[in-house]
Formats: structure tokens, C-alpha cells, sequence
């Protein structure tokens, strides 16, 4: 086997864990088979700068990263590259220059760490330029079907998590009731296991519908035991009781999800009498050091992902089933959803410990 030169961008949001990636790549990469390793900068947009964006990867570089949330080489969620939004307002594709990007760099096959958004446009990318594409699963939203881990996940969890653990403090001293919004796109996965796991009272997930009388039932019952507080954790992509989206316009007109938790406020008060509070966590969730099971998942991911590159199998995603590192196919990780399933072990749990969670 030749010596090799790879790749590695981090595409899409950023998260705790994406750093530990980078390392375990180089150390991998350059440890065990003495490869080259070039980092690219902000993505598909550094390959489609000329010259492209990027640097040298070497084991000095990689050697604090261990710890470090975010992620050195940068990243972007914005501009799909075969419609990108040019200054006169049209949409160019710009695939090609990436192809060329990653034949000016002289890559032998290019390491892809994103959700199911970036890795879908890398493996369009690689199939029309016919590059060598190994995919590392990210987000911090945990809704990839193909794997039970993805890299950001658990910190996100343990963020909401601490932050329950304060709100409930708070909750308890003024009497009030405090909500919780959490990210998590379409999926309950964060506000699932934060709320179990941070001991909330209510968990309300985008895949369970629930009554605003059946949330306000649960405080007043808690009331009636001498609980004069109850806390609250709303995943962003929970509609309103009819089934409204609640969404937020940004600088750009781009909408998001957003608002939710101040919605159930002012609905909590009208129909409990409860004072409500609403914290928001936002990208909080998303930064931070990279909690120690994202730390194992990014390495082990990693060193896999090179493993794969040394064996030529390509278009292939690492991912975490059965307690171990498999891989499996770009294609079908990007094709399985995975949101909560209404008859899931954490959805029994948090019934049987009496937590309120919909219908």
C-alpha cells in the first residue's frame, strides 16, 4: 500500500466532539500508516477557494485538541454548492470547483464529519467527481438511523441536563414553574434524555402530542403534595397545541425554530395561575468541551474512518451499533430518520417514573 494523502473537513453545525475527530484522524492517519493529512477550512467553501483553504495536519497541531469544543478547521451550514447564492442573486453550481479543489490538493480520499444535510451534498459531490469519500456522523441532535451515536450528542445532553439541575434550584425557591426549550430539530432525542436524566416534570417531544389541561393538571397534582414548583423541558420543534409551527426569523429572512418555550409560558399561566420563566439554551448545547463519551465515540470514529481509507472502502459511513464501530453505507445512514419512537425504553421510563410526556 502507497502512501497516502487525505483529507478531513467538518461541515454543517458545529458541536463538542469534532476536534477529537480531527486528532484521532491524524494520530491514525500518520501514526500507524504514515499518511499526509490536510485539513480544509470551512468546508466545501475552502475547496471551492482558489487557492483552497486549508493546512497541514501533523501530530503537534492535533496535540490539545483532545479537550477543545468547536472545531480548528471551521465550518458552514450555509450555501448548498450545486445552488450557491451568488452576489447578483443567482444560484450557481459549484460542485465542479470543488471536485477541483480536492484534485489540486492532490487527495487520495477526503474524510466528510457532518449530519444528514452535509453528508448527502459530499456524497452527490463524490459520486459526480468520482472522489473517495469516508463519512463521520455528527450532530448533536442523535437522528441518524444508522447509528445509535452520533458526535455531539451526549454533551448536548449533559449541557440540558446541568441546566435542569440548576433551573430546578430556582424553581423550588420562588415557586414557579421554569421551562426548559432545548434544541433538536424534528427530533426529541436531547429533551428526552435531558428530561429523564435532569428530573423534570414535564417532557414535551415534536413526536408525542400533548394537552396544555393535562400539563397544568400535572402541576396542580403536584401541588396538592406540597410541590409548589414544576420543571419543564420543550424540545425547539414542539408545535403549538393546534399544531402551529413556531418559528423565528433571522438577519437573512431564513426561518427557525424558536419560541415555543415562551408560548407554553404565557399558556402554563393562563390555565395554572403558575409564574412561569423560560430559559433558552440555544447553541449553548452545541459548544463547550466535548463530554468524556464524545470524546470516545469521535476517537474511535476516527481511527475507523482512516481504517476504512487503508481498505479502499469507500462511500461508507462509520457508526455505533451493538457496542462497537461498524460502517455502513453513505446512502442508507442518510436515508434512515431516526426520531422517537413513541414505544421507546427512555418513553417507558419516563412514564413509569410518572413524568408527564403527551397523549
Amino acid at each position: 500500500m502507497g502512501k497516502k494523502r487525505i483529507g478531513i473537513l467538518t461541515s454543517g453545525g458545529d458541536c463538542a466532539g469534532l476536534n477529537p475527530v480531527i486528532r484521532a484522524v491524524v494520530h491514525r492517519a500518520i501514526g500507524t500508516y504514515d499518511w499526509d493529512v490536510v485539513g480544509i477550512l470551512y468546508a466545501t467553501q475552502g475547496l471551492m477557494s482558489r487557492p483552497v483553504r486549508c493546512r497541514t495536519l501533523d501530530l503537534h497541531s492535533v496535540s490539545q485538541l483532545l479537550t477543545m469544543g468547536g472545531t480548528i478547521l471551521g465550518t458552514t451550514n450555509k450555501g448548498n454548492p450545486f445552488r450557491f447564492p451568488m452576489a447578483d442573486g443567482k444560484l450557481l453550481d459549484r460542485s465542479e470547483e470543488i471536485i477541483a479543489g480536492y484534485h489540486e490538493l492532490g487527495l487520495d480520499a477526503l474524510i466528510g464529519v457532518g449530519g444528514d444535510g452535509s453528508l448527502a451534498i459530499l456524497r452527490q459531490i463524490a459520486q459526480k467527481g468520482r472522489l473517495n469519500l469516508v463519512a463521520i456522523p455528527k450532530t448533536i441532535d442523535n437522528d441518524l438511523g444508522s447509528t445509535e451515536r452520533s458526535i455531539g450528542f451526549d454533551t448536548a445532553v449533559n449541557i440540558a441536563t446541568e441546566a435542569l439541575d440548576r433551573l430546578k434550584f430556582t424553581a423550588a425557591s420562588h415557586e414557579r414553574v421554569m421551562i426548559l426549550e432545548v434544541m433538536g430539530r424534528d427530533a426529541g432525542h436531547i429533551a428526552l434524555s435531558a428530561g429523564i436524566a435532569g428530573g423534570a416534570d414535564v417532557i414535551l417531544i415534536p413526536e408525542i402530542p400533548y394537552k396544555l389541561s393535562q400539563i397544568c393538571q400535572k402541576i396542580a397534582e403536584r401541588e396538592s403534595m406540597g410541590l409548589n414548583f414544576s420543571v419543564v423541558v420543550v424540545a425547539e420543534a414542539v408545535k403549538t397545541e393546534d399544531g402551529q409551527s413556531i418559528t423565528q426569523a433571522d438577519s437573512k429572512g431564513d426561518c427557525r425554530y424558536g419560541g415555543i418555550g415562551q408560548y407554553l409560558a404565557e399558556q402554563i399561566s393562563a390555565c395554572s395561575g403558575a409564574e412561569t420563566r423560560v430559559t433558552i439554551l440555544g447553541h449553548v448545547q452545541r459548544g463547550g468541551t466535548p463530554s468524556p463519551l464524545d470524546r470516545l465515540y469521535a476517537t474511535a470514529f476516527g481511527v475507523h474512518a482512516v481504517d476504512l481509507i487503508a481498505g479502499e472502502q469507500y462511500d461508507r459511513m462509520v457508526a455505533w451499533q451493538n457496542r462497537q464501530v461498524v460502517s455502513v453505507a453513505i446512502q442508507e445512514a442518510i436515508g434512515q430518520y431516526s426520531a422517537v419512537n413513541p414505544d421507546d425504553t427512555l418513553v417507558k421510563t419516563a412514564r413509569g417514573m410518572g413524568i408527564y410526556l403527551g397523549n
